[in-house]
């Protein structure tokens, strides 16, 4: 795309909220709320100490996440099996899931307010995660349809 084609101004921001990446952290966003509601769960009505509720949350929020990525953000990607596709999914997301769950912990760890809103070290955990996941997503698991 020549400089000239380049969206400009009003077009630039209309470009960017039909993108990949802000559907992508849409989702995102929508698989923190996920994320909050299951170590809520599984603290408070499993039991599970918060480190062992991230984990948790982590397996809800990434096949929630998964799921509306495949049918929203990467809807034109080329498709696997989707049990093979929710498994590779998983796998490309661990990079930004460690950068997450260090950031979670941390979080917990050196801020007492953390520890009693555990949504904030969700949230942080997130955000931190966000463009290692995005570039694992779309370069690992929804390749574009060579077809």
């Amino acid at each position: 795309m020549s400089t000239a084609e380049r969206p400009r101004g009003p077009g630039l921001v209309r470009a960017f909220l039909r993108g990949r990446f802000f559907r992508f952290a849409l989702i995102g966003t929508a698989g923190l709320v996920v994320s909050i509601a299951a170590v809520h769960l599984a603290a408070d009505l499993f039991g599970l100490d918060l480190y062992s509720a991230g984990v948790f949350a982590f397996v809800v929020a990434v096949t929630f996440t998964f799921f509306c990525n495949r049918l929203i953000t990467f809807r034109d990607a080329a498709r696997e099996p989707v049990l093979r596709q929710w498994a590779h999914f998983v796998v490309s997301q661990l990079g930004g899931q460690a950068v997450n769950y260090a950031v979670y912990a941390a979080t917990i760890t050196l801020w007492p307010l953390a520890r009693d809103y555990p949504s904030i070290a969700v949230a942080f955990g997130s955000i931190a995660g966000l463009a290692v996941n995005f570039t694992a997503a779309s370069k690992l698991v929804f390749k574009a349809d060579r077809g």
